[in-house]
């Protein structure tokens, strides 16, 4: 690793911040922080006039732009204000994620088609991990992917990342990974409700198959409303149950990272649960215990689209262009694997339903 490399403070995870306690950065002023948060917030309003102006995925759009403009993460100045976009807007915006979640959509959903989003977020989580060594990739990037996949997309990617850290899944790949899930995504909002219609699905399976594999959220609502109005409820109440399932699947991650043994005595991984996911798990208890009124949920779920673009733009400003360029074919395959499990399981519990 190169020395201005190096100069970069580590990733958002459990790994890095016992390094950073061992050594911590110089304490940093407001005015630091101000360079590289403008910059990211002039992005991240770029990407959203293109996405609203042209219907493009604003996630995809906030990744090209932000890769577009990494030229200026080589100045330090902007180093302290990308950092606090990448890593706090993430983690508060997880947060607020959590006001869409009711513990009554669970009920609404059922039991058995609840069953079935559990055992398929395993089922995708654990078929890509398994596949990486055919593909020459490592287990950690393939559970980025698979997770990703396997939840809400950008959105799970960045907070997985943020336990996996950059010690594990360096910042060219998991910018990889971002863009193929979004792209991913993408295709799926086109293709899926076309092959749900030539497979004859009703409206109950059709929604069920749109909100359990496509990756993001909003994509997989507008793609169950695509189909119909009726398959568009079922697609907008199964995705934000896999939404719900984004804590337990942060949890399970963070234990087996802590129990894998693989960071030494030193920098061992603490068993406890990061801010944000008690955070996300206690907003959602709110919301189910007392009806959030409209207009803050309404706020809070546009603060947290703001604040997860802003993370995802600060973290492809941060991306070292001439290191993607280095990554493989193989490094899409995770993502493959995942996108196309995710669909084939999601379609054969749909045709039981």
């Amino acid at each position: 690793m190169r020395a201005s490399e190096q100069s970069w403070p580590m990733a958002a995870d459990l790994y890095g911040e016992m390094q950073l306690e061992a050594a911590p950065p110089a304490k940093r002023r407001l005015r630091d922080y101000l360079p590289g948060a403008f910059v990211t917030a002039i992005a991240a309003l770029a990407a959203a006039w293109l996405a609203d102006h042209y219907a493009a995925p604003l996630v995809l759009m906030g990744l090209l732009i932000g890769l577009a403009m990494s030229f200026l993460s080589q100045d330090k100045r902007s180093h302290a204000g990308l950092d606090l976009m990448s890593q706090t807007a993430l983690r508060i915006g997880i947060v607020l994620v959590g006001a869409r979640i009711t513990a009554g959509q669970l009920a609404e959903l059922g039991p058995l088609p609840f069953a079935l989003l559990v055992l398929i977020m395993l089922a995708v989580i654990i078929a890509t991990v398994a596949s990486a060594r055919l593909f020459g990739q490592d287990r950690h990037s393939a559970l980025l992917a698979g997770g990703a996949t396997a939840i809400c997309g950008a959105s799970a990617a960045l907070a997985l990342y943020s336990l996996i850290g950059d010690k594990r899944v360096d910042q060219a790949r998991f910018t990889l990974t971002l863009v193929g899930i979004t792209v991913a995504s993408a295709l799926a909002m086109t293709l899926y409700p076309i092959l749900a219609a030539e497979l004859g699905l009703s409206d109950q399976q059709a929604g069920f198959l749109i909100g359990a594999s496509i990756h993001d959220v909003a994509q997989a609502i507008g793609g169950g409303f695509s189909f119909s109005a009726p398959a568009g409820e079922v697609a907008t109440i199964v995705k934000l149950t896999r939404v719900a399932l984004l804590a337990p699947m942060l949890m399970l991650v963070g234990l087996w990272l802590a129990r894998s043994g693989e960071a030494d005595a030193r920098t061992r991984i603490p068993l406890r649960l990061p801010w944000f996911i008690l955070g996300f798990l206690a907003v959602a208890a709110i919301n189910s215990l007392v009806a959030i009124p409209k207009p803050v949920q309404s706020a809070a779920n546009t603060a947290a689209q703001a604040l997860l673009l802003l993370a995802i733009v600060a973290t492809a400003m941060k991306a070292r262009l001439h290191l993607l360029l280095d990554q493989g074919w193989r490094s899409f395959a995770p993502i493959v694997v995942a996108t196309l499990t995710s669909f084939l399981l999601s379609l054969a519990a749909a045709i039981s339903l």
